[in-house]
């Protein structure tokens, strides 16, 4: 079975681990089935304790894995076969160990599907109100700084040039990395279901506001010291200290949450 199972998911994994490598709005997938594996590792006492009762409900998952995954092949459709895989590994663990051992794993075969990039479709949906957000926030923060600028979408008409707030720009590729990291920390650091669940949802705003003082940031540059000072190793750096102080303030958040619970747990 696992010899089945690697012809039909070797080519699609091999591009998914290539996607990975070239696209830097993914190159986190690298990170979610190690910490995956991880966490079954972490639980492999608890997991080996369960009693198995296999049930046949996976037999019906299992087929409608492989639909999805016919449908992903001939409609050329790289997510709908990926996540087939998913649906396959949730079948074959139903089939053999039972519901309880899929409730069980149900948290790291979850965090799977943030291995997987998102549909270009859905991508394109999300990264062209990232970059309105994101333009309109700076169009609103530079004349504090004396800087007045006229906002055409995502192009702010800054005095010196006009600056874009181009797709790499929007924030989604920090959004998705902080997101998946927040889990992560959240799993490692807190028992509390909700304060994961809020982490997580924290990760969102802190995100896009991060994003937005980047180019803030990158305006002022461009406006005081010309477009060359925006470029090469403060375009990088920035991008770097954008995402270690998103790091900061969602540390910043779990310790606000953590305060609040132990107050409110208080008799």
């Amino acid at each position: 079975m696992a010899l089945i199972i690697g012809w039909l998911y070797a080519p699609i994994l091999l591009r998914l681990a290539e996607q990975w490598w070239r696209d830097p709005d993914f190159s986190h997938g690298f990170l979610v089935p190690a910490f995956s594996l991880f966490v079954l590792w972490k639980d492999r006492a608890r997991i080996s304790r369960l009693l198995p009762k296999p049930s046949s409900w996976g037999l019906l998952i299992i087929t409608f894995a492989l639909c999805v995954l016919v449908a992903g092949v001939l409609g050329a459709e790289l997510f709908l076969s990926r996540i087939s895989l998913l649906l396959l590994l949730a079948g074959l663990i139903i089939f053999f160990r039972g519901w309880l051992f899929f409730r069980a794993l149900l948290f790291p075969w979850a965090f799977l599907f943030l291995m997987i990039p998102i549909p270009a479709i859905i991508f394109n949906q999300i990264t062209f109100p990232l970059q309105l957000l994101a333009s309109k926030f700076a169009a609103s923060a530079l004349p504090l700084f004396g800087v007045p600028v006229l906002r055409e979408g995502n192009i702010i008409n800054l005095p010196a040039l006009p600056l874009e707030v181009a797709e790499a720009c929007s924030g989604i590729r920090s959004l998705l990395s902080l997101a998946t990291l927040a889990v992560i920390y959240g799993y490692l650091t807190e028992p509390r279901i909700w304060i994961r669940v809020l982490l997580a949802l924290a990760s969102i705003p802190i995100a896009v506001v991060a994003n937005s003082f980047r180019i803030v940031g990158t305006g002022l540059l461009v406006q005081y010291f010309g477009q060359d000072a925006a470029e090469g190793f403060f375009h990088t750096f920035s991008g770097w200290l954008v995402f270690v102080v998103s790091l900061i303030l969602l540390f910043a958040v779990h310790r606000f949450l953590a305060l609040f619970a132990t107050a409110t747990e208080k008799p």
